[in-house]
């Protein structure tokens, strides 16, 4: 058995630029996983015999905590409705694990392992990519910064470098991801409280002096556990979604008339769900090309009794020279990231959000040896 290896969980996107990082920015050999071997792309193919394949079926938890034995640490790249399994066949074969996160409620449930996971040596870290992940981690950082915290507001979002009509999006993640966080309802901070806000609402213009106008409105998903969190502790969270103007409109148009529902409906004698047949229409004309991710988290409050507006803004681009898009550096590279910290020590045993016990200015910079810049600025508020 190698000893000492990360594991990387997934081979699509997000799997294949995290390995990348992982063989890059150490010297640990990595096993790459996934059901079916894939061809790996050019950016993979200078590793040598550090990189291997073996085929794995996560839903087979025996043999996935074989598979795991002696890791590093695992990094979990797979959908989201695995994290639940693959966090507890980890915990099995005694193996730290992150992964993307996706979905709160089942974070909710890697958390509740804390105990199990600080008795067996372990550390567990959902939530690792992009949103949530690096957001989360930089909404807890400006609100730790300010000794009266009111607010944050958190703007993410991955967009075509060149955008195409009708809706100015290209696909740079998952699109079942994209249309679920638009059909679901979303949670936000109010007054201190958790309370629940339509997708595809509280729509406003955002400038950013590199793209000009954007769009920003709500979305799920992406705040994952930090209203909770903070609950209490500060007044207004809310997350949003970035696009291009009028992208909002065209889906909200779409869901209003059930195009976005999972439920069954008899077509001609024919049983679909709607949501599938868009998927099916819509994916071909959302074509692959030069992405970029743009990201703004704000606080709002009070240091040494002075009103104080704190901002970390983000704008990174699809790399030319690897191939590897702005959307596969921002959360492939975050996850291997955070499985990187944990392979060091510098998590603590047990199960965290990352925005809990993730070092801010190691994290950044991180990031900036990446070529990942996060830019820091504060002025006095009004």
């Amino acid at each position: 058995m190698v000893v000492s290896r990360f594991v990387v969980l997934g081979a699509g996107r997000q799997g294949l630029a995290c390995a990348y990082d992982l063989l890059r920015f150490g010297d640990r050999e990595v096993l790459l996983a996934d059901r079916q071997a894939v061809e790996l792309p050019p950016f993979l193919r200078g590793f040598g015999g550090r990189l291997t394949f073996q085929a794995v079926d996560v839903r087979d938890a025996g043999g996935l905590a074989s598979l795991l034995a002696g890791s590093a640490a695992v990094c979990n790249a797979t959908p989201y409705y695995f994290n639940l399994a693959v966090t507890r066949a980890a915990l099995e074969a005694g193996a730290h694990v992150c992964d993307l996160g996706g979905n709160t409620e089942i974070v909710l449930q890697q958390l509740a392992l804390d105990g199990e996971a600080a008795s067996r040596g372990c550390s567990v870290l959902p939530d690792c990519g992009l949103a949530p992940g690096l957001v989360n981690i930089l909404a807890a950082q400006c609100l730790r910064e300010l000794e009266r915290p009111r607010s944050v507001r958190i703007l993410t979002g991955g967009l075509p470098q060149d955008p195409r009509p009708p809706l100015n999006y290209q696909v740079v993640y998952s699109l079942d991801g994209v249309l679920d966080y638009y059909a679901s309802e979303a949670i936000a901070l109010e007054g201190g409280e958790v309370v629940a806000v339509p997708a595809l609402s509280r729509l406003e213009l955002v400038e950013f002096p590199e793209l000009g106008r954007l769009e920003a409105f709500v979305t799920a998903g992406g705040i994952s556990t930090l209203p909770y969190t903070w609950r209490g502790k500060v007044d207004t969270l809310v997350y949003k979604t970035l696009r291009y103007p009028g992208h909002a409109e065209k889906m909200r148009t779409l869901r209003e008339l059930g195009l976005l529902s999972l439920d069954e409906v008899a077509v001609n004698g024919v049983i679909v769900r709607p949501r599938e047949v868009v998927k099916t229409v819509i994916q071909p004309l959302l074509g692959e090309g030069k992405d970029l991710v743009a990201v703004r988290v704000e606080a709002e409050g009070e240091r040494a009794g002075a009103p104080l507006r704190i901002r970390y803004d983000l704008l990174d681009r699809y790399d030319d020279e690897t191939g590897i898009t702005a959307m596969e550096r921002t959360t492939g590279f975050g996850l291997a990231i955070c499985g990187q910290m944990q392979a060091g020590g510098r998590v603590p045993l047990g199960a965290h959000t990352p925005d809990a016990v993730v070092v801010a200015a190691d994290y950044l910079a991180a990031l900036e040896s990446r070529g990942i810049r996060v830019r820091r600025s504060e002025e006095r508020a009004a």
